[in-house]
């Protein structure tokens, strides 16, 4: 959970921001989903199936931020990663793979290594998505 004194940086950050919650790692991903709610985001998701997160992701809906799991039962996470870089939104991974499983493509992006720090990719993601702009 993010920590008190970490609180409203975060929540500048993140309050009112919609971040899609890809994990299928049931208690990962409730973990995942009630620190971002505790700095005021609005959770899509989560979801543990790359379907289940495009059909998220083309609901009309804006989405100012997502935080991805690799690995999704055996399934790469990456065409949901090009459909967020395509439309410039933020995004982090998370895995329990080395390095070398992420696609070249995706080098540059912020990865948290399993078991993670929630509150520090919580602030490694409201770094990237920003105060929301007035």
């Amino acid at each position: 959970m993010v920590m008190p004194e970490t609180l409203s940086r975060e929540r500048a950050q993140l309050s009112g921001r919609r971040v899609l919650v890809v994990e299928d790692e049931y208690f990962l991903a409730d973990d995942i989903s009630r620190a971002l709610r505790s700095v005021g985001a609005d959770v899509a998701g989560p979801v543990g199936e790359v379907g289940d997160a495009l059909r998220i992701l083309h609901d009309g809906s804006v989405v100012d931020g997502a935080v991805l799991d690799v690995n999704l039962r055996s399934e790469m996470v990456f065409p949901i990663a090009q459909e967020l870089r395509a439309r410039q939104v933020p995004f982090v991974f998370t895995t329990g793979y080395d390095p070398v499983s992420i696609a070249p493509e995706f080098q540059d992006v912020l990865r948290w290594e399993k078991p993670i720090d929630v509150a520090a990719m919580i602030r490694g993601l409201g770094g990237l998505i920003g105060p929301r702009q007035t």
